[in-house]
């Protein structure tokens, strides 16, 4: 219903749907650390419930939408809700580059004997030298793999992916602009599919660590980080190219116009925003 300028969409259960799909995923994540029976079952039906979720309240979004109940206040207001997600992603990637610099600037030093607090370090662990990443040394005090990924291989591709699928997605937006749909189809089509490689590679990339290099969670601070930093990054390419198959149909269906389009506009500044965060990851924990 319209309450002044503003619409008010009807009560919904979407909100106490996704509650319950939240519970059966957090019950089931620490029944499969704990070893539990019925553990990825009970995974499964979060998932499935919070799949059902997305599509039943993301319908009914775009149902209103296209039923011209949005208007420029709410345009508004989706666009100040995205650029807070975003904000909050950025927060939680901050989170675990800050765990890496911390674990890299201060604390292996200071177990390395450096600085102030180097004193108690080399009394736990006399003669440990700091290197990284720390890699598997017998009789040294911390586990590591074998070896790590190399910088410019399948790592320096995945930045020539995600960097064009980048480019690809800027032209899609402008042929929308200039409602040009022919190359708005071929650009937001070749940003799903280099998304798609990125993440094809990505998989090789772990099973060749795993299985070459012994590169697991449990190698040490180097594996802890690097799978958290890049499993995590994994995750939100992944929810972004679902996001862009889902506006590639939508436009197929010719839902958006050049004067509305805020659903490609946000979908577009979430894949950019992963796009930066792969170049941090690329430098910080491939590179240096």
């Amino acid at each position: 219903m319209a309450q002044g300028n503003y619409y008010v969409p009807a009560h919904s259960p979407w909100p106490i749907v996704g509650s319950i799909a939240l519970f059966f995923l957090a019950f089931g994540a620490a029944r499969v650390v704990d070893g539990s029976s019925f553990a990825w079952e009970t995974l499964a039906i979060g998932g499935i419930i919070l799949i059902v979720m997305f599509f039943g309240w993301f319908g009914n979004v775009i149902h209103e939408s296209l039923n011209g109940f949005n208007n420029a206040q709410m345009d508004r207001s989706y666009r100040m809700g995205m650029m807070w997600f975003i904000f909050s992603e950025v927060m939680f990637f901050l989170v675990f580059f800050g765990a890496l610099f911390y674990i890299r600037v201060f604390s292996l030093p200071w177990i390395a004997g450096e600085g102030a607090k180097g004193i108690t370090g080399e009394i736990l662990y006399p003669g440990f030298q700091y290197v990284w990443p720390l890699l598997q040394n017998p009789g040294a005090a911390f586990v590591g793999p074998k070896g790590v990924i190399p910088t410019w291989g399948i790592p320096a591709l995945n930045t020539l992916l995600l960097l064009t699928s980048g480019v690809t997605l800027t032209w899609a937006h402008w042929a929308l602009k200039k409602n040009n749909f022919k190359h708005l189809v071929i650009g937001l089509g070749l940003t799903i599919v280099l998304g798609l490689i990125f993440l094809s590679f990505q998989f090789y990339e772990y099973y060749h660590a795993h299985h070459a290099f012994d590169l697991t969670l449990g190698s040490g601070t180097y594996g802890s980080t690097f799978y958290m930093l890049t499993g995590f990054h994994g995750l939100h390419v992944t929810l972004g190219a679902t996001m862009l198959i889902v506006i590639f149909v939508r436009t197929i269906k010719r839902h958006f116009t050049p004067e509305h389009h805020f659903a490609f506009e946000a979908v577009a500044w979430y894949w950019h925003f992963v796009d930066f965060v792969w170049l941090a990851l690329f430098v910080f924990v491939y590179w240096l």
